[in-house]
């Protein structure tokens, strides 16, 4: 299944990020290397929060990627949530509809 990691940045995130940037990639890059950690990056233009997609069993993989992340540890994240995506199209869709 597809998770769908959602943050919401604190008003100062860009201002902050470059302490703990570092950190935070590496724990993505981790996650990359377990095959858990999809597709992330933040939002633009206001860059008021982020979103990762996962793929695993269960939403636990994404929640302890948040509970983990030095982002959210350090205040840069202010809130965030997981939601299931069920995907149907495209090369990795887990339940495709389109050929």
């Amino acid at each position: 299944m597809h998770y769908i990691l959602f943050y919401e940045y604190a008003p100062d995130y860009l201002e902050r990020r470059g302490e703990f940037r570092d950190q935070h990639l590496s724990l993505a890059k981790a996650s990359i290397e377990r095959g858990e950690f999809f597709l992330g990056g933040a939002f633009a233009d206001p860059a008021d929060g982020a979103a990762i997609v996962f793929k695993g069993d269960s939403r636990d993989i994404a929640a302890s990627f948040a509970e983990a992340d030095p982002y959210v540890i350090n205040g840069l994240v202010t809130a965030w949530h997981v939601r299931e995506w069920t995907t149907v199209a495209g090369k990795d869709a887990e339940h495709p509809v389109v050929p």
